[in-house]
């Protein structure tokens, strides 16, 4: 898509090329049900109403609109626009893959980190608090991610007694 930015509108300024091509490529991505014909003869039409009624989105168009070299280097524009939207819309289970394994990834190199570093003197506290609540005796805890997964058990060993308790009654 950048070979052909480079390629087009060469006698426009650097500015009147970069606001036509990020609405161009707008145009595209929000209406990916619509042809490339469709899609550039709707931008003719809006364009000419707009200049119509003295309003128009870009100024410097009005003498470009019936030039046929205009014509051609729109429709090019919005055919590498519709072909980079396809590919990526092709590409995006991949992308979402790629996110997911990051996702994993960060989370065992965190469980790693954790396993490491010594346990807060919150979840020491925490911790014997639960053994205390509950007459469970206690261990010596190295890591935090040790410290973690035993109030993590305790919690959830207890929460299914509880369970059981309120269905007894």
């Amino acid at each position: 898509m950048y070979q052909i930015k480079n390629q087009i509108y060469l006698d426009m300024t650097k500015t009147q090329k970069s606001a036509l091509c990020n609405f161009l490529r707008a145009l595209v991505k929000k209406s990916p049900e619509m042809s490339i014909d469709d899609i550039f003869d709707k931008f003719i039409e809006d364009e000419k109403y707009y200049f119509e009624i003295n309003n128009p989105h870009f100024e410097f168009l009005q003498e470009y609109l019936e030039n046929g070299t205009f014509a051609k280097d729109t429709m090019l524009y919005l055919k590498e626009c519709r072909k980079y939207y396809d590919y990526k819309k092709k590409q995006e289970p991949i992308i979402q893959a790629q996110k997911e394994f990051e996702k994993k990834k960060r989370a065992f190199l965190r469980e790693v980190k954790m396993s490491k570093d010594e346990p807060t003197k919150k979840q020491l506290y925490y911790y014997e608090r639960l053994c205390k609540k509950y007459n469970i005796e206690k261990k010596e805890l190295s890591s935090k991610l040790e410290a973690r997964d035993e109030i993590d058990r305790i919690l959830t060993e207890h929460d299914h007694s509880r369970d059981f308790e309120n269905i007894d009654r």
